[in-house]
C-alpha cells in the first residue's frame, strides 16, 4: 500500500528527542581473586619487612644419659625479608563544560569516572601481586615497585627445562630483585599438582587456593581427583563463589579459581594465611590543583604484597 501524500514520519522529521537508556552496561570483570583472599596489615614505610622462622628437622635419635653435662645447640637465626611499596595512580580531569551538561545514566560525570577508577586499581593491583615482577626500590626520578607472587616463589617450584627461580637482594635475605626466568613450556597434569602440593605440605604449609587462567583451569578440571559435585568451601577469610571446582589432594581440598589477570602460563597454590597486603597509604581520593576549567581528583593508594613464608606455597611454572 502506498502512503498517503503528508503523512508526517519521524524519518523526515527535525526534534524528535533521543531514546537512550538511563541505563549503563558495562561487562568488564572485577573480580580478584587473589587480593580478596590473603589477609591485610599496616606498613609504616617505603620498605616493608617481615621474619621467617623454621624449626629444626625432626631427630629420632634424640636421647639423652642420666645425669649427662649437655651441650649447647647451634640455633638458626630468623630470616628477614621485605618488599617495596608501590603507588597505584588514577587520575580523572573533567571539564566544567561536561560537568554542566546533563549526561544519561548518571548525574556527576566526574564522581562516575572516578568510582570505576577504585575498581581498576584493584584490577591492577590484582595483576601485580599475581604476577612474575621483581621489586624496585624508590628513588628521586624512580618509582618504587611491589615484587608479585610469583617473584618470591624460591621453595618449591616446578618450572620447565632452563626456568630459574628469582633471587633476593641478599643470599637468603632482603627483598625479591630478579623475577623468575621462564623456561620451557610443558603440558599441565595432574601428577605435576600433586607433586606440588605434596611439596608445599611437606614444607609446613596447608594450602587451599590454585589461583590459574580460566585455559589452565579448564585443563584442570579434568584430573581425577576433582570432586564430583562442585560447592563452596573456604577459610574464615573468604569464601569463594559457587562454581569453584574442588580438588581432593592428599592432604585436603583446594580451589581451583580461575583468574583473569593472573599469569596464563603459571598456576600459584597458596596457603591464603601466609600471604597479606600491608598498605602504607589506603585507597582514598585526593584533590589536584586546579589549573584551568577542569575539576582534577587522583585516587590511589600505596602498598605492597607480603610473602609470609613462601614454602607454604608452590607454583607450576612453564605451562602452555
Amino acid at each position: 500500500m502506498a502512503v498517503p501524500s503528508n503523512t508526517i514520519q519521524t524519518v523526515t522529521r527535525v526534534g524528535n528527542r533521543e531514546d537512550l537508556s538511563d541505563i549503563i552496561y558495562n561487562i568488564s570483570p572485577t573480580e580478584t581473586p587473589f587480593v580478596t583472599a590473603i589477609g591485610r596489615e599496616s606498613a609504616s614505610a617505603v620498605y616493608h619487612e617481615w621474619q621467617t622462622d623454621a624449626l629444626v628437622s625432626a631427630n629420632a635419635n634424640n636421647f639423652a644419659v642420666q645425669g649427662d653435662d649437655l651441650s649447647n645447640e647451634n640455633r638458626p637465626a630468623t630470616t628477614r625479608l621485605g618488599n617495596y611499596t608501590q603507588i597505584f595512580t588514577k587520575v580523572v580531569g573533567t571539564s566544567t563544560t561536561q560537568m554542566a551538561t546533563k549526561s544519561a545514566g548518571r548525574s556527576n560525570e566526574h564522581s562516575f569516572q572516578l568510582a570505576k577508577a577504585g575498581k581498576e586499581i584493584k584490577r591492577d593491583m590484582e595483576a601485580r601481586y599475581t604476577g612474575n615482577y621483581a621489586a624496585v626500590p624508590p628513588a628521586a626520578s624512580t618509582a618504587g615497585q611491589s615484587a608479585g607472587a610469583l617473584a618470591f616463589m624460591r621453595t618449591n617450584t616446578s618450572r620447565g627445562v632452563g626456568g630459574v627461580n628469582p633471587t633476593l637482594s641478599g643470599t637468603t635475605t632482603g627483598y625479591p630483585n630478579a623475577a623468575a626466568t621462564n623456561g620451557t613450556q610443558r603440558a599441565f597434569t595432574e601428577a605435576l599438582l600433586k607433586a606440588s602440593i605434596a611439596s608445599a605440605w611437606n614444607a609446613g604449609g596447608d594450602p587451599t587456593l590454585v589461583i590459574m587462567s580460566l585455559g589452565q583451569k579448564q585443563i584442570a578440571a579434568t584430573f581425577t581427583g576433582l570432586a564430583q559435585q562442585r560447592r563452596e568451601t573456604g577459610s574464615k577469610r573468604l569464601t569463594i563463589v559457587a562454581g569453584a571446582d574442588v580438588y581432593v589432594s592428599d592432604v585436603g581440598e583446594l580451589q581451583f579459581v580461575p583468574d583473569r589477570f593472573c599469569s596464563a602460563r603459571d598456576a600459584l597454590i597458596i596457603d591464603p594465611e601466609m600471604w597479606a597486603i600491608a598498605t602504607l597509604d589506603p585507597m582514598q581520593k585526593r584533590k589536584l590543583a586546579v589549573t584551568g576549567l577542569a575539576d582534577r581528583d587522583a585516587m590511589y593508594t600505596e602498598q605492597t604484597l607480603v610473602c609470609k613464608n613462601d614454602g607454604a606455597s608452590a607454583v607450576i611454572a612453564d605451562l602452555t
